[in-house]
């Protein structure tokens, strides 16, 4: 049989669709449920410490998969997901998240894309090639594997041409190098932007952090006094924790952050609450107030194999070689997945962009108002406004 890859880059239920109607809010609550449900497997399988890693790209590419695959396959990537990819409802709701999230506005970009790349010997079903060349941002590219070296620069090229910025091929050349195949699946989830309100550089200063092994070290950490949609709340165990929104330019896109209240309360005891409806109790009951923020610069990469996370999501078949059906695909060849391998990278500093400059070390004056210091480990995630589309999900334990 002949391998798929699938491979999600960038830096996504058990409820199944009823009928041939489902309503925006249900879908954009499947939607962050995959997110967690996916995050909480990761963060199982991987064991690891700093960790992100984008669902919307995890998600777009198990959708298009959706649309060549049959029988149980195609039973298990609707259970993982949520949602029948066939039904038009979501086809209409998903290709409008998409469209939104496409969005190259002043000060900031945000890019969902994803491409086949097939084999000149692949003949590809042409129902198939027709949803792939027009779901979110997709694109068809023929590749001849008695030419590697020009396959292998295909791939690294695309992101650039795609998304229009050269960070994009620098994450998929660094990336691990995937064996050629008749069919490979490459999606791309790409995020930059500036804060509404930026850290000053000159605020920036060396203050502890408490790390989960309860070390205590020294990193660079931003600072600024804003107002900003703020909340305390506490799960059903009685842990208290607060939630702040930090909006980037626009304020289409957030960044959320979850800090347990105290030291003593593991970043896990709060993130197992973590689902679709908190995390919508917790958009909409923030309050505006004026705060200091204390936050430290972080940078993350995350690569990992997501083959033990699909599993545990009860995507088993695809992977499979006697029991993979992706007739939808190609009638010819017995496809599977032999690899599925996730990239995400993200950076926060003071002006939200990439950036590099020296920091001033000042001290700060001692302040009344109310104080979001993230000192010890916390959650993170990216989440459209008007969708509630949650780009990047993670967690820092160790800024440094």
């Amino acid at each position: 049989m002949l391998p798929i890859i699938f491979s999600a880059f960038t830096l996504t239920a058990c409820c199944l669709t009823k009928g041939s109607c489902i309503s925006y809010d249900e879908l954009k609550e499947l939607k962050t449920e995959f997110a967690i449900n996916l995050y909480q497997h990761v963060s199982e399988a991987e064991n690891r410490t700093n960790l992100v890693v984008s669902p919307a790209s995890v998600a777009v590419s198990l959708e298009l998969l959706q649309f060549g695959a049959q029988g149980n396959t195609f039973t298990e990537l609707q259970d993982a997901l949520g949602y029948n990819i066939h039904d038009p409802s979501v086809q209409d709701f998903l290709q409008a998240v998409y469209e939104g999230a496409a969005d190259s506005s002043r000060g900031r970009l945000v890019q969902l894309a994803c491409s086949f790349f097939v084999d000149a010997g692949v003949e590809l079903s042409p129902v198939f090639a027709a949803h792939a060349a027009r779901w979110a941002n997709s694109s068809l590219q023929q590749t001849n594997h008695t030419d590697p070296n020009r396959t292998t620069a295909q791939r690294w090229e695309w992101p650039t041409a795609a998304l229009g910025d050269g960070d994009m091929r620098d994450m998929l050349s660094e990336s691990t190098q995937l064996p050629l195949s008749q069919v490979t699946l490459v999606s791309t989830m790409y995020f930059k932007s500036t804060w509404q309100k930026k850290f000053s550089f000159m605020d920036t200063q060396m203050l502890p952090f408490t790390t989960a092994e309860g070390s205590t070290l020294k990193v660079p950490t931003m600072h600024h006094t804003a107002e900003v949609n703020y909340g305390q709340f506490q799960t059903a165990a009685l842990e208290d924790f607060s939630v702040v929104e930090l909006p980037y330019l626009g304020e289409k896109v957030s960044m959320f952050l979850l800090l347990p209240s105290h030291k003593r309360t593991s970043l896990s005891q709060i993130e197992s609450h973590l689902s679709a409806k908190t995390i919508t109790l917790w958009a909409n009951s923030l309050k505006r107030t004026k705060m200091d923020i204390f936050l430290p610069r972080f940078s993350i990469q995350s690569l990992f194999d997501l083959k033990t996370v699909f599993s545990a999501l009860g995507i088993r078949d695809a992977f499979d070689p006697m029991t993979a059906n992706f007739k939808g695909i190609s009638e010819q060849d017995s496809l599977y997945i032999s690899e599925a391998i996730h990239k995400a990278e993200i950076e926060i500093t003071e002006d939200g962009t990439k950036a590099s400059g020296a920091t001033a070390m000042v001290l700060l004056k001692r302040s009344r108002t109310p104080i979001f210091k993230a000192d010890r480990p916390f959650t993170f995630f990216l989440r459209e406004a008007n969708t509630g589309l949650v780009l990047f999900i993670g967690r820092v334990t160790n800024p440094s």
